[in-house]
């Protein structure tokens, strides 16, 4: 059973059923077991189009599967050597099963090299297994379906504002601080001497921000003009036209760098005016680019014992935090993508999901 959605009208979607997968020579099957939802997945749809998001699990034409984070069983290893009943965590679709093609499988996981894959990104093609895998405790599954995804993209935003010293700047500014990437970075982010962390939020959610107690200062929306206008870096977590253009708008040219990182405010109007904002023009940071330039630098291994290091402290803290909401079958999922897609969830409220 596979989860669609059209890809031109993200509020319709549909359940397909099918007939068991037969598998070809190299192939393995994977039983989904598990996977979470969270707006991170809803950007996923949003750039569908823009960063090849549907051609990992392609569907009819038309029709998209929105890829999640999640748990799966080797359910059959066909003339492979993955290990039958194996247990692998990584990107599939919301569906009940997923056939891969593995290679370079090793003690720690595989790669799946199905053709159709073969262009896109190397980040999203890994499973690791999850007995060698450093970061896995079975106590925080659900915390790794829900945040590991979100952490991993926070780990690589705060390494590389690090690496270029926060571009002379003491604050952080970041959006959509109470989405769950943003609460990542805010807590990779206060690690560091010396830099201040502002959260920008809804006025209705500052509180709960504010009570998290990762952000040095967190303010609504609409006082951003409020903030002292001293040396910032923006990290753009809601994608929203009209919070970015408040944002250079009052720091202008002391914004040293302003990173675009998600649209948890995907509804929102896009800049069509075609000017340039000011100070700093907003760049896209793209995770898996940094991935490569960072395994490169320290080797996958390196990198892997790093952010499992990071982790650590942080999904502690977080299950303190983190409501799970768990729910099976089609109208379970149905109902938390709606949900999600439509800004409904609580920010503390994370889905955890099966078909």
């Amino acid at each position: 059973m596979d989860f669609e959605v059209r890809r031109d009208d993200l509020h319709a979607c549909r359940f397909v059923e099918g007939a068991a997968h037969a598998l070809d020579p190299g192939q393995a099957l994977l039983e989904v077991d598990s996977f979470g939802l969270t707006t991170n997945n809803i950007t996923y749809a949003v750039f569908g189009e823009a960063m090849s998001y549907w051609s990992f699990f392609p569907a009819e034409d038309g029709w998209g599967r929105v890829p999640v984070w999640g748990f799966a069983n080797v359910a059959a290893a066909g003339d492979t050597d993955l290990p039958e009943g194996s247990r692998a965590f990584g990107y599939f679709p919301p569906s009940s099963e997923l056939v891969v093609v593995p290679e370079r499988i090793d003690e720690r996981g595989f790669v799946d090299a199905s053709p159709h894959r073969a262009s896109l990104p190397s980040a999203y093609n890994s499973y690791a297994l999850v007995d060698a895998l450093p970061l896995y405790e079975k106590r925080f599954e659900e915390q790794q379906m829900l945040l590991w995804p979100l952490f991993f993209t926070s780990f690589l935003i705060d390494d590389f504002l690090g690496g270029e010293d926060l571009f002379g700047a003491g604050a952080a500014i970041v959006s959509s601080a109470s989405s769950k990437t943003a609460l990542s970075a805010a807590f990779l982010l206060a690690r560091r001497e010396g830099v201040g962390v502002v959260g920008l939020t809804s006025p209705n959610r500052v509180q709960f921000v504010e009570d998290l107690g990762v952000y040095d200062h967190v303010v609504g929306y609409p006082d951003v003009p409020s903030l002292p206008a001293a040396p910032a870096v923006y990290v753009d977590i809601a994608g929203d036209s009209a919070v970015r253009s408040a944002v250079h708008g009052h720091f202008g040219d002391e914004l040293r760098h302003s990173a675009v990182v998600g649209a948890t405010h995907w509804e929102a109007p896009a800049d069509e005016s075609g000017e340039a904002l000011p100070g700093p023009q907003p760049e896209f940071f793209f995770a898996p680019d940094h991935v490569r330039r960072r395994s490169a630098d320290w080797g996958r291994e390196e990198l892997d014992r790093r952010v499992a290091e990071a982790w650590k402290p942080f999904v502690e803290w977080a299950a303190g935090w983190l409501k799970i909401k768990r729910g099976k079958g089609p109208d379970a999922v149905q109902s938390a993508y709606l949900e999600l897609l439509d800004g409904r969830t609580n920010p503390a409220v994370g889905h955890v999901l099966s078909l």
